[in-house]
């Protein structure tokens, strides 16, 4: 049985991912600040509280695990976004060594649409309307998908478009080449369900696709 590590896991795409890891046979380790919000019961689950950007505690948290899922995200109010942050580029300066001395080379993170290369995709108005409320959390994604492109390591950055709390579905578009990127909705319990599809697959490596319904 695979065993992954999710560094926040316990809301949001994170948690959805771990639902579905624990449906599809996986042993799942949670890594977050409170692990206790997961709410869920497993005998293939396990929570560890801890800070994404402490080594000793992602450090201890890889242990045993062969592949992580990279899932941190901040609060979503107005004040929240509206303060610089480097806590995705932080995270990532810290589990990119950590994974390379405990021999993991399995890496998918979450960043989103409008990070990195795909900003340009945006139209103007959109592009306007995301640097206004997320341009700060973004840049720091850019950085972020850099740090991880350059890590030498197996990665699969997935940048969803809107998030939905819809259900599940399976039916989305994996838009990988970058002609094709556009935003749109799609829930996270379908960008749960392409995190673990493309590890169980193998597939999607070095691949930083743009997923919408």
């Amino acid at each position: 049985m695979q065993k992954i590590l999710v560094i926040g896991g316990s809301k949001g795409i994170g948690l959805e991912a771990v639902k579905i890891a624990l449906e599809q046979g996986f042993a799942v380790r949670v890594m977050a600040r409170k692990p206790e919000a997961v709410g869920l019961e497993h005998a293939d689950l396990e929570l560890v509280a801890g800070d994404a950007t402490d080594a000793m505690a992602v450090s201890d948290a890889l242990a045993g695990c062969e592949a992580v899922i990279s899932a941190i995200g901040i609060p979503k109010s107005l004040p929240a976004l509206a303060r610089p942050t480097t806590v995705f580029s932080d995270a990532t300066a810290v589990l990119i060594p950590a994974m390379k001395a405990a021999g993991i080379t399995r890496l998918l993170a979450v960043t989103g649409f409008g990070a990195g290369e795909s900003n340009a995709a945006m139209s103007t108005l959109e592009r306007l309307g995301h640097k206004a409320l997320l341009g700060r959390a973004y840049a720091d994604k850019a950085v972020q998908e850099e740090m991880i492109k350059g890590s030498g390591l197996d990665w699969t950055i997935a940048r969803p478009g809107i998030l939905t709390n819809n259900a599940r579905t399976g039916q989305y578009r994996v838009l990988s080449d970058p002609a094709e990127w556009r935003n749109g909705l799609i829930s996270r319990a379908d960008v749960g369900d392409f995190l673990i599809r493309a590890l169980k697959e193998g597939s999607h490596i070095h691949d930083a696709p743009v997923l919408v319904r």
